[in-house]
């Protein structure tokens, strides 16, 4: 599987992954992430570029605390999981390392930060929204925060499209 990174070269280098070694990493970072879900973990959207030029904040707590659930919902649903837009590098990862999560080797090994289309990230959005919107208490308790925050990422992803830009998912565990 070829990833595309731009670096300071000036041009686009071709990485090769396996399927394997990436979905290993994803596995690790879902296991930060259930870490991080215990320290006040937060998910929000990076887009790509210096400053779109609109408000990109969501507040991604209920979903970094949920993220569990929602990736067995998103299953099966047949769309993918919110947590496959998750890209991270090795300096974004240190602070988590710090925290004692993770094993600072790995962290080495991460594939090179990843862009995805927000038509991508907006069907899986839709979907849960719709679930949710449908089975209230589908998470418990934590349905509406969690639908709320859902509708922020689908806000965000929809002027992204419009923008023709970019996006990542991203974790804050502060």
């Amino acid at each position: 599987m070829g990833i595309l990174e731009s670096g300071p070269s000036r041009g686009s280098i071709i990485r090769d992954y396996s399927t394997v070694e990436y979905l290993q990493s994803l596995v690790r970072i879902s296991q930060c992430l259930e870490y991080t879900a215990r320290v006040a973990a937060s998910m929000y959207i990076v887009v790509e570029g210096e400053d779109p030029g609109y408000d990109i904040f969501v507040n991604g707590r209920a979903l970094a605390r949920n993220e569990d659930a929602l990736e067995k919902l998103a299953h099966r649903l047949g769309v993918r999981p919110i947590l496959d837009f998750f890209s991270a590098d090795e300096n974004s990862m240190a602070l988590l390392l710090e925290e004692g999560a993770g094993d600072p080797e790995w962290a080495k090994t991460l594939p090179p930060p990843q862009w995805f289309a927000a038509e991508d990230g907006l069907i899986t959005v839709c979907t849960l929204i719709d679930f949710l919107r449908e089975h209230p208490l589908a998470l418990g308790n934590e349905t509406q925060e969690v639908l709320r925050e859902t509708e922020e990422f689908e806000r965000v992803l929809r002027k992204t499209a419009q923008h023709h830009l970019r996006w990542q998912l991203a974790v804050s565990w502060r």
